[in-house]
């Protein structure tokens, strides 16, 4: 059966239950070049507004340590000490840009596929070392597409490059007539303005990218109509298996009706096509409750149980055919037959009484 399925070709949409459990396993659409241009594009931002801020407590810092470095000892003890120092204090400068580029693919995977924790995804496999698969990933289309990203990717950046530079190339000459600092402030200038249209260009890429991750995501997903029908079985059970259990359950419940019959008070009949049984004890009983019915074969059967035990057969066309279409077996009788029934029953009684004395 599983290899029926492999064979055959997989052209249904998939279905609810199997993409919640392949979501459970950490596969989903998901573009990582979104997060890539996410994190880009945030720190640019960030860099656009707080990089003077940054530079001049880093340049404080440096400052302040190079004020020290004529005072301070250094020494094998206390080296340590020093570059834990700084290097702390550095880190406590870079704390807002790591927060933002944290933000920022923290929300570029929530917005591709909503909040996901799978430990699945993370576990460790044996397959993942295997050097067969390994090879065979290697040189497999996904591995051929993510080439082609790459390659793309750093042709872009490069081809950005060059035409940011050349379009300055007129201003490089002048250069040579700046001071330091003018001339680290057109550098990076240079290299914010390269770093934006990179971002835009990548920002189209990822689009891309996600358009056709989700694509090769619902191809991979599609099922075969015979996987349909396995998981159909798996989740609503074998349909011969349901069919059989339906019919030992009907039958039961026609042996359990026909064991009441004796039990009834009497049979109302349409006449020869249904048989309705009804029964009613006043001291356990609210009101006259159906205890078989049938059509045809079974309204026969009934009547003749009916017969052999002695229950009196009486004919009412109406009355059978309201109870045996509207009051299921072991219910009890609507209020608008009460007067009716009650009025059979009393002649059944009356019947029952002139047998007693006759």
């Amino acid at each position: 059966m599983a290899d029926e399925s492999k064979d055959q070709e997989r052209t249904e949409e998939a279905t609810p239950k199997r993409r919640e459990e392949t979501r459970e396993k950490g596969q989903v659409a998901k573009s990582r070049e979104l997060a890539s241009v996410a994190v880009l594009g945030s720190c640019l931002i960030y860099f656009y507004f707080g990089a003077s801020a940054m530079a001049n407590h880093l340049m404080d810092l440096m400052r302040v340590y190079f004020q020290k470095s004529g005072q301070l000892s250094i020494s094998i003890d206390n080296i340590q000490i020093i570059i834990m120092d700084f290097a702390f204090k550095t880190f406590l400068l870079l704390i807002p840009f790591l927060v933002v580029a944290l933000i920022a693919g923290f929300l570029s995977n929530i917005l591709q596929v909503g909040f996901l924790f799978s430990t699945e995804a993370i576990a460790p496999k044996f397959s993942k070392i295997d050097p067969l698969k390994g090879f065979q990933r290697l040189f497999s289309l996904q591995s051929l597409v993510e080439l082609v990203k790459s390659i793309s990717k750093i042709a872009i950046v490069g081809f950005v490059a060059y035409l940011t530079v050349r379009g300055e190339s007129h201003s490089l000459v002048p250069l040579m007539d700046y001071n330091i600092q003018e001339i680290l402030a057109y550098i990076c200038r240079i290299s914010f303005k390269i770093l934006i249209t990179t971002c835009w260009v990548l920002v189209v890429m990822a689009i891309m990218d996600y358009l056709y991750q989700k694509w090769e995501y619902e191809k991979s997903m599609k099922m075969s109509k015979q996987e349909i029908k396995e998981e159909n079985k798996q989740t609503e059970g074998d349909p011969l298996i349901k069919g059989r259990i339906r019919r030992l359950q009907r039958e039961m419940a026609r042996k359990r009706m026909m064991a009441a019959i004796p039990k009834a008070d009497v049979v109302i009949t349409n006449p020869t096509h249904l048989a309705v049984a009804i029964r009613y004890e006043p001291q356990t009983m609210n009101a006259p409750m159906v205890v078989a019915k049938g059509a045809d074969f079974l309204a026969e059967k009934i009547k003749e149980i009916a017969r052999k035990h002695g229950i009196p057969v009486i004919e009412n066309k109406p009355v059978a055919q309201v109870l045996y279409k509207k009051v299921p077996v072991e219910q009890s009788v609507p209020e608008n037959l009460y007067r009716v029934i009650a009025e059979i029953l009393a002649q059944v009684y009356s019947l029952k009484q002139k047998r007693m004395f006759a």
